[in-house]
């Protein structure tokens, strides 16, 4: 793995980033009804679907750390990891969606753009490359039926 810095606190520094952005940027305020519903409820979701997602590791006894993918005793399939192979790294993207609504301010969709691009490069091919030393054909046999992020 090139990383160091494990994927919750990236996505707590883009967060930083975000609300310096909202607090020093330009004013861009976008807002409209319903839009801190919209947060809660994207909130709610990513939050709930990290829980399903470590619990579901945890019930396989496998790691859930992301920088040491080649301890992984198994592929976990069921559940949320057969709609995507990395609904930890979804979770994590709809609650930095989440706070980019709460923030109202267009501009922090460039930075969940580009972490989403950070994360998939630096942290989630690295990962599949370990799994696929590790686990071989079964692991390429998932991937072709499960989507890397839906």
């Amino acid at each position: 793995m090139k990383l160091i810095i494990p994927p919750p606190v990236q996505g707590i520094l883009v967060a930083i980033a975000m609300w310096a952005v909202n607090l020093y940027g330009p004013e861009m305020g976008v807002h409209f009804a319903g839009l801190k519903f919209a947060a809660y409820a994207v909130a709610a979701i990513g939050v709930g679907m990290e829980i399903i997602a470590v619990a579901t590791f945890f019930r396989e006894k496998t790691t859930v750390n992301p920088l040491k993918p080649a301890n992984a005793s198994k592929i976990v399939s069921s559940g949320l990891f057969g709609i995507s192979r990395n609904p930890m790294y979804l979770a994590l993207l709809l609650v930095l969606i989440a706070w980019g609504l709460w923030l109202a301010n267009p501009l922090n969709a460039l930075l969940i753009a580009g972490w989403v691009v950070f994360i998939t490069e630096f942290q989630i091919k690295p990962e599949e490359k370990a799994l696929k030393q590790k686990f071989g054909a079964e692991y390429d046999a998932y991937c072709k039926q499960v989507r890397r992020w839906i």
